[in-house]
């Protein structure tokens, strides 16, 4: 879907009486080299019984799309680990900053280009 519609989107399917997705479940990246970087939104209605996933399409140079924290809180922590694992760029987001890794560690992980360090703070990585 296009990334500009996402806030609109989410929130129709939030407040619609026919729809009533009052659950994010879950938020993930998914790396697609060499181009692409996917958000991929669960969400489901307690009310209906329904789940339906949404996905977005990002180029991998400059990841960025609206964050949905203003539609469901709980995407707040969703969206600060794909930042952290993809670099996903969440605009909007109240305090995007890394969740799972230290605020000075370089990279994101789960990029499949992603090139390990060869140590951190002194601590080699090398078998």
């Amino acid at each position: 879907m296009d990334p500009a519609r996402l806030v609109e989107v989410c929130m129709h399917l939030r407040d619609d009486q026919e729809m009533r997705f009052e659950w994010l479940m879950c938020l993930s990246g998914v790396d697609y080299p060499p181009e692409t970087i996917a958000v991929v939104y669960h969400i489901h209605s307690q009310t209906h019984g329904q789940k339906l996933v949404l996905k977005v399409l990002l180029a991998r140079s400059e990841p960025r799309v609206p964050s949905v924290e203003s539609v469901w809180k709980m995407a707040n922590f969703h969206e600060r680990e794909c930042y952290d694992m993809f670099g996903v760029d969440f605009e909007g987001h109240p305090d995007l900053r890394r969740i799972l890794l230290p605020e000075d560690w370089e990279g994101h992980p789960l990029r499949k280009d992603y090139v390990y360090p060869e140590s951190y703070r002194g601590v080699t990585n090398k078998a």
